[in-house]
């Protein structure tokens, strides 16, 4: 009996591992997990079985045409429209992204194959898998199994070895691990991220479509089916760390025999609903917390979670309110003067909007994703109603619920204590699942599918069962929520949540709580979203377990976001959104599927807009009013700069043409201009010292000559060829170089992955510094600074390219070590390479340098001979003064 369990469970867990291999691919060449890794499984089973019933093609043909053709297809297009551009996003609108094609892609299988007139599985039969028809049965070890089964584990460990081999031991997969690990770095050690992006987003979805496939003979055709796969894959990927094939392969076929070992031997807990189905939730949420922690060391500076700008800053108070002012006036006349039918769908829009206020205290101040807000309003709206039909009045019940719903939102703060970004995200909605699943179903708090009667809640005059009284109602508790946050971003409170979620370690030492701050945002939100669940109940009349189910969590969320979610106002329109539009189509005779892909439609916004549609609308008004004023203002005539000096000829009489030069250079971030015309040249083997005072635009000067930030104006040119258009990955294999402010080092890879992003074969280096080949096999984030600092540049030793650019090479060294960066420095400029060194210690740099040039606010003011520099001309370029 056991055996069988364990070779059942084994198969099974082979579709969780190969759904959560694709999962730690992905995720771990592009940084994004993906959510609609499951619904990209569904999508290819649902062409599979139509190739294979419709078309009647042999099923091997059907599978090779859906797994291997278009699940990779789809995750190149994927890639394309929405990926390559999340990556580059917050982790909210990743998040936020990907559930919006969990919603989507279903949706559109499912409209192809209704409006093609194609059959649908009818539900009674499971469709066929992989092997014969029917099923060949056959014993192991006195276990049943079949060749479907066996063909699925199989399949599974073929791909699992061949994923640990390509991530391992090729350089695609080496380049891939670089991209996430240091995007930025990777471009500027010539990795072209984008396209390690996209095979890894074809690896992946061709994976996910494999499980899918694999899974059809065991779960249909049912997009929630495949949903709940991906989370059950997830909890293997998580087991995995997100990083490690084979563990994650391991820990799916240790789920599928827990799981089965857990259904056949624990009579016990058929007592407790739910909690055997529940057995992938529970060890994902204890995976989440238990392995999170990292041990790695993380070269570079701490990134920052900085708010959008506010576009709206120049504007007076009167005209930034005018808009909702108007729209607040229309709502309230509709309201008594429209159908009833529809103030009565304003009002439920109004009630989501006020449980979407939730995700903005959260979310918008918090920067925490939490998917758990549905299930902080049904537990608010079921013990309401417990509490009302227990004798208690209503009012008084209506406080519990809420009550309830904080003291709970407070419990799910606990191990947000640890955890941040997608790992929270995923915390969270196991918690939610789990509520579903367990918590929720026990007939003594639900009422079973019954559920509690409530009654409108009555004021004197009028009741809430009038839909124009709930209209006003709700709108003054979402002024009053409005204020609430408004209040909370100003305070001291506020500030402190914003620091702590910007810069916890600055905020831990300042003497900022990150715990308290978690704790309180998690309690206001989960208050605010207990009363929309308990309004949401008064207005419905009653409240079962199944109203607010834990996976509309997911698509309110999405909703919030893709209009804003750090404003009262996006939740507003959210939550009007989230109910005129299914009505609207509807009324005009339109599928629902429409709807649903229009929502995963917008998801893709985020892509270039992830502070969603409020916000993009803020911008285009600014870049508007900008070109207004542009339009109108006298045009401005810059100084010219000062052209640097000219080479001193050589003992023959000749002078090096420059090798790399910039001419004319206009560059900046968003708005804010910071080169203003630098021209600046290097010969081959000679070294020109950029020096200049904080600010004055060196670090920029190294980027654009990188090619890591494009130029408004101006040229770059390389050995007399224009590369101004280059991006980064391109300047580098042409042989320009960057060794950029900090460590130039990729932290998650060991000291010999990190020379073979440069080096086909390190073995000269290991020559060269002995110390790096003693640490061949440590992970260069574990290094020592210094030896961080040798190990970025030990590559051009080897490889010497045409162009050096050191920005900032001695920060945060010991003299000695810095001794030895200069000693390297001064090799390749014995081998004939170009060197430009931003450098601010001036003693360093001075004497090594060919040439030197100042930088002032953005230009060059003075370049020439190393021996024209005095003390006088080195105090002005420091200290600003002419």
């Amino acid at each position: 009996m056991i055996l069988g369990y364990l070779l059942s469970g084994l198969v099974t867990g082979a579709i969780f591992a190969v759904m959560g291999s694709g999962l730690t691919l992905s995720y771990a060449a592009t940084g994004v997990f993906n959510f609609a890794h499951g619904a990209v499984g569904f999508l290819t089973a649902l062409l599979f079985y139509q190739l294979n019933l419709a078309a009647g093609l042999p099923a091997w043909l059907a599978a090779l045409l859906a797994a291997g053709v278009f699940a990779p297809a789809l995750g190149y297009l994927l890639h394309l429209l929405m990926f390559r551009g999340l990556a580059q996003a917050g982790e909210t609108a990743q998040i936020v992204g990907t559930i919006g094609l969990t919603i989507a892609l279903p949706a559109l299988g499912l409209l192809v194959v209704d409006l093609l007139g194609l059959p649908r599985a009818d539900g009674t039969t499971l469709p066929r898998g992989l092997g014969p028809h029917p099923v060949l049965g056959f014993e192991v070890l006195g276990a049943r199994l079949d060749t479907d089964q066996l063909i699925t584990f199989c399949f599974s460990v073929v791909v699992a070895a061949g994923l640990w081999a390509f991530m391992r031991l090729t350089p695609y997969g080496l380049r891939m691990r670089a991209s996430v690990d240091r995007r930025r770095l990777a471009t500027l050690r010539g990795i072209d991220v984008d396209a390690t992006s996209a095979l890894a987003w074809m690896l992946g979805s061709g994976l996910a479509g494999l499980a899918g496939v694999l899974a059809v003979p065991v779960l249909g055709l049912d997009a929630t089916a495949y949903t709940v796969l991906l989370f059950a894959s997830a909890t293997a990927a998580v087991f995995g760390r997100l990083r490690s094939i084979p563990w994650t392969f391991a820990a799916g076929l240790a789920l599928g025999v827990v799981q089965n070992l857990v259904a056949g031997y624990t009579d016990f807990l058929e007592e407790i609903t739910g909690l055997r189905t529940a057995v992938p939730v529970i060890l994902l949420f204890a995976g989440l917390v238990l392995l999170n922690r990292s041990r790695d060391r993380v070269a570079g500076s701490a990134a920052e979670d900085a708010p959008p700008p506010d576009h709206l800053a120049g504007v007076p108070a009167w005209r930034r309110r005018l808009p909702w002012v108007f729209g607040l006036v229309a709502l309230l006349v509709f309201t008594f003067a429209g159908p009833e039918y529809y103030v009565d769908r304003a009002a439920q829009g109004l009630v989501l909007a006020l449980i979407f206020c939730s995700f903005v205290v959260v979310t918008g101040i918090g920067g925490m994703v939490n998917l758990a807000q549905a299930a902080f309003a049904s537990m608010a709206a079921l013990t309401c109603g417990w509490a009302f039909s227990a004798g208690w009045p209503l009012v008084v019940a209506i406080v519990v619920g809420v009550l309830a719903a904080s003291a709970v939102g407070m419990l799910v703060a606990l191990p947000a204590l640890r955890l941040g970004g997608r790992v929270l995200t995923l915390a969270t909605l196991a918690l939610a699942l789990l509520a579903d699943q367990v918590l929720f179903q026990v007939d003594a708090f639900s009422n079973g599918t019954i559920g509690w009667p409530l009654p409108a809640l009555g004021f004197g005059f009028a009741d809430t069962s009038d839909p124009r009284v709930r209209v006003v109602l709700l709108l003054a508790l979402i002024g009053l929520v409005g204020l609430l946050v408004r209040n909370l971003e100003r305070s001291a409170s506020g500030r402190a949540i914003l620091a702590v979620r910007s810069a916890p370690a600055a905020a831990t030492t300042s003497g900022l709580s990150g715990p308290r701050a978690k704790i309180v945002l998690f309690a206001l939100a989960s208050a605010i979203a207990g009363l929309g669940g308990v309004l949401f109940a008064v207005s419905k009349g009653s409240i079962t377990a199944t109203d607010l189910p834990a996976f509309s969590g997911f698509v309110w969320l999405a909703v919030v976001v893709l209009q804003g979610v750090r404003r009262i106002g996006g939740a507003v329109l959210g939550g009007l959104v989230a109910v005129a539009v299914p009505e609207l189509l509807e009324t005009w005779g339109v599928s629902a599927q429409v709807g649903a892909i229009l929502f995963g439609a917008g998801g893709m916004i985020l892509a270039k807009h992830p502070d969603g549609v409020l916000a993009q609308l803020a911008e285009s008004r600014h870049r508007r009013r900008q070109a207004r004023a542009a339009g109108a203002a006298p045009v401005e005539v810059a100084p010219a700069p000062v052209r640097p000096a000219s080479a001193s000829p050589s003992s023959s009489g000749a002078v090096a043409e420059p090798l790399f030069r910039l001419e004319g250079v206009v560059a900046g971030y968003a708005d804010c201009t910071v080169l203003r015309g630098v021209d600046l040249e290097v010969r081959p083997g000679e070294v020109v010292a950029l020096l200049g005072a904080n600010g004055a635009g060196k670090s920029t000067t190294c980027a654009v000559a990188a090619g890591d930030l494009p130029v408004a104006a101006g040229r770059v040119l390389l050995d007399g060829v224009d590369v101004t258009a280059w991006p980064a990955h391109r300047r580098a294999r042409a042989g320009v170089l960057l060794a950029p402010e900090g460590r130039g080092v990729f932290p998650g890879l060991t000291v010999e992955e990190n020379l073979r992003t440069w080096l086909a074969e390190p073995d000269t280096v290991y020559e060269r510094m002995p110390q790096l080949a003693a640490r061949r096999t440590v992970l260069a984030g574990a290094l020592s600074g210094g030896e961080q600092q040798l190990l970025t540049l030990a590559p051009a030793l080897a490889r010497p390219p045409k162009v050096l650019i050191a920005d900032e090479p001695s920060l945060g060294l010991a003299p000695l070590v810095v001794r030895q960066v200069f000693e390297v420095f001064a090799e390749l400029r014995e081998r004939g390479v170009a060197l430009l060194l931003v450098e601010e210690k001036a003693t360093e740099a001075l004497a090594i340098a060919d040439r030197v040039a100042f930088m002032r606010l953005g230009r060059v003011v003075w370049a020439g001979p190393r021996a024209e520099v005095d003390g006088e001309r080195l105090t002005a370029a420091y200290l600003g003064v002419t």
